[in-house]
């Protein structure tokens, strides 16, 4: 069991915050594509208040989830800078971090630097050309969202526009795809923006001491009617049985909105320009008539933060496929009331009684028996995800299923990468209404 307790808890990561309505993260990821598909970011904006966290869930390759979560936070920040820090930054030089990430492992090699800086300055230098309206969350969300979809297609039709030259590692983001569920909280108030099938859950406690999964986003894929309204709506009724097919976009994707996946976006000359000579006929989808069919415009989410909001779930639907959103809330829930056994008991240093003392122990051991084997949230929600029974943790069938080879595993469960953010009950209590 020493070896399946060292794999769930390889990329695990926590970190703690000293103030703000933000008291602490934990997050982590299991994979099981190889190579996993899946990436995170969590940075805090350095100019303005506020801290970001997404998760990304790549499909067709790694590559658009990798650059994505790379890039992601940096658009959204310059977009939350009102015009006079956007005007000032744009000047510097050189210019400091506009966010701070905390668990940044990627590395991005020089050559798609450089195209990315550049791409990174004439976003700004639009965005303050732009009329701004920094009161608008949902906007600078947004803006930052499809700004950065918008790159990646341009980085690959603007070469081979000007000098018929492809850059492949361009285009393989390109032609990959991500779905992304991104969080921005700054004090009480918490935007959400998705776009895919990522999913953001708020544990909730009532008065009664009972657990509340509230869902915060909606899916992009065939089981939300609306977004299949949507996309008929958006293309000729003849076209009405191939624009969505054996519950997928084209009869081909699953997630009907998502950054990259440029296959589903550009002409079909332009697919036949830049895609086909790499990847062949394959590169246009059958039945494609009238594109785009595809769009990375993320539906945003409000939610008011109050002290009953105990923490936030983000994850990829790799976790989402195996529980239900309230299996979620109270598997965390149950975790935050046993994990206070990993820290020494600490006494009041002043009038406490014997029987004070006793009591507290009696508490403390009795509490003893929810001690969670993790100490990160997200480790103890993927332990139950892949071995959770009705009776707990199956040790057998969690052994089992982490011993499978990734091209069998993948026919059990996704790659799963989850973020579970803890709320300051204390300074939301405090907020004014």
């Amino acid at each position: 069991m020493h070896l399946v307790t060292v794999i769930l808890r390889k990329n695990e990561f926590n970190k703690d915050f000293s103030h703000g309505s933000v008291k602490s993260y934990d997050s982590n990821q299991l994979q099981s594509n190889d190579p996993i598909e899946d990436t995170r970011c969590e940075a805090q904006c350095k100019m303005t208040p506020g801290l970001l966290m997404g998760v990304f869930d790549g499909h067709g390759g790694p590559a658009c989830a990798q650059v994505v979560s790379k890039r992601l936070l940096k658009y959204i920040a310059a977009a939350l800078l009102p015009h006079n820090l956007l005007q000032n930054y744009i000047k510097q030089e050189p210019r400091e971090l506009i966010i701070d990430t905390f668990n940044d492992r990627a590395e991005i090699v020089q050559d798609l630097k450089l195209v990315y800086d550049k791409s990174f300055n004439e976003y700004l230098n639009k965005l303050s050309e732009s009329v701004k309206d920094d009161t608008n969350i949902e906007l600078c969300l947004e803006k930052g969202i499809m700004h950065l979809d918008e790159d990646i297609s341009r980085e690959v039709i603007e070469p081979f526009k000007d000098n018929g030259t492809i850059n492949h590692k361009t285009l393989s983001v390109a032609l990959s795809g991500a779905v992304a569920c991104i969080s921005y909280i700054d004090g009480p108030h918490m935007h959400v923006a998705n776009v895919g099938d990522c999913n953001a859950v708020v544990g909730t406690m009532t008065e009664d001491n009972e657990w509340i999964a509230k869902k915060i986003t909606k899916e992009h894929n065939t089981e939300n009617y609306d977004e299949l309204k949507r996309i008929w709506n958006e293309h000729p009724e003849e076209e009405r049985k191939t624009v969505i097919r054996r519950d997928r976009l084209l009869g081909e994707l699953a997630p009907l909105r998502s950054l990259g996946d440029c296959r589903y976006k550009w002409s079909a000359e332009i697919l036949a320009e830049v895609a086909v000579p790499l990847i062949g006929q394959k590169a246009i989808p059958a039945n494609y008539y009238t594109p785009p069919y595809l769009t990375a415009k993320p539906d945003i989410y409000y939610h008011r933060l109050t002290p009953k909001d105990k923490f936030l779930i983000i994850a990829s639907d790799g976790l989402w496929d195996m529980m239900t959103p309230l299996q979620a809330v109270k598997l965390v829930g149950e975790h935050m009331k046993g994990k206070v056994f990993f820290n020494p008991l600490k006494l009041p240093k002043k009038n406490i009684q014997l029987g004070d003392i006793n009591e507290l122990l009696m508490h403390r051991k009795e509490s003893l028996k929810s001690k969670p084997k993790d100490r990160n949230a997200a480790t103890h929600l993927i332990r139950h995800a892949i071995g959770g029974t009705e009776y707990g943790v199956d040790h057998s069938r969690l052994a089992h299923l982490l011993s499978l080879s990734s091209d069998v595993s993948r026919m059990f469960r996704d790659d799963m990468t989850v973020t579970i953010v803890y709320f300051d009950s204390e300074f939301l209590r405090q907020c004014p209404a």
